[in-house]
């Protein structure tokens, strides 16, 4: 549905409208929940809108940029670190794709941010029809059970903030603004408040990335052998339907299928649109390779020289 969408809408970014809406139905997991869908999609709209103004507002002054980029940062890692919560780490990756493309130029960053709205619209149709073509057999609600972190939260985000904002420089440098949304896989690694899962993190999103592009360039040339669109649309339902098995039954964790997917999905889109599938696939991979495991090291690194997250003694009463 979600590439049904694409030739209706036309929009000058198609990896997000292929990429974003999964990502938002598929974090329901069990029953259909409406405040999650609709605030998600409603999230995804208005967040791009008021980062842009934001950007286009303090770009002319490059300190001040610099500066509130960071204090962004470092507001979602401290709620990320404190609570767990998902609003975190929405901040930090909005942040992230919004602040670097935003260093092109005022057109490049609108262009963006009415990609996001384009796909937030389509989530918020696309959502609730899945649900009623094929509903859910459970009516249990997916919660989310956050895991914060512990002690001196407040080291830790300004080790993560620090981090983020030198890899958002080295993005800018190596990316294309067409593939920024592969700046996701590098910033979201950070999110995790613990060593083990920093790593754990970055295995996982190269294991999906490897994964997705798999099944992007499987997909890809049955289609230069065949290319007629219902046989595209066909392999992508038939590799949906395979990594949701895995989902539920394989040996990764579910976010691995997951993203893999969305990987899958994004690169099919940039290919049949004006990426060429190689270089993006190769960029994906250098990205989370270079990007997120340099990332993950020097996080990992500075929480062990600062020892931040040993718990602080209770004061006696």
């Amino acid at each position: 549905m979600a590439y049904a969408a694409i030739p209706l809408l036309d929009p000058a970014l198609p990896p997000i409208i292929a990429a974003l809406p999964l990502g938002l139905i598929a974090a329901q997991r069990k029953a259909f929940d409406p405040a999650k869908l609709v605030g998600g999609g409603v999230a995804m709209i208005v967040l791009p809108w008021v980062m842009t103004w934001l950007v286009e507002w303090l770009r002319p002054m490059p300190l001040a940029y610099v500066t509130v980029i960071w204090g962004l940062y470092f507001a979602g890692f401290l709620m990320i670190l404190r609570t767990g919560a998902q609003v975190g780490m929405l901040i930090v990756v909005i942040t992230v794709l919004i602040s670097v493309m935003g260093m092109h130029g005022n057109a490049t960053v609108e262009t963006l941010r009415d990609g996001f709205t384009q796909a937030g619209v389509v989530t918020l149709v696309v959502g609730p029809i899945v649900y009623l073509i094929i509903p859910a057999r459970t009516g249990e609600k997916h919660l989310d059970d956050p895991v914060p972190g512990q002690g001196n939260t407040v080291t830790g985000a300004i080790i993560r903030a620090t981090v983020l904002l030198g890899l958002s420089f080295w993005l800018y440098a190596v990316m294309q603004p067409s593939d920024m949304m592969m700046a996701v896989i590098a910033a979201m690694v950070l999110v995790f408040p613990t060593r083990h899962a920093v790593f754990s993190e970055a295995f996982q999103r190269m294991r999906a990335t490897v994964y997705g592009a798999a099944m992007a360039l499987g997909i890809l040339m049955l289609f230069i052998l065949s290319p007629h669109l219902p046989l595209v649309l066909g392999l992508i339902f038939l590799g949906g339907l395979w990594f949701g098995q895995k989902m539920m039954f394989g040996p990764q964790p579910s976010m691995v299928y997951q993203y893999a997917f969305s990987v899958a999905l994004a690169l099919i889109a940039g290919a049949l649109s004006t990426q060429d599938l190689g270089y993006a696939t190769f960029t994906r991979i250098i990205l989370t390779l270079i990007g997120a495991f340099t990332a993950a090291f020097t996080v990992a690194l500075l929480d062990a020289l600062t020892g931040w997250q040993t718990p602080r003694p209770e004061k006696p009463a």
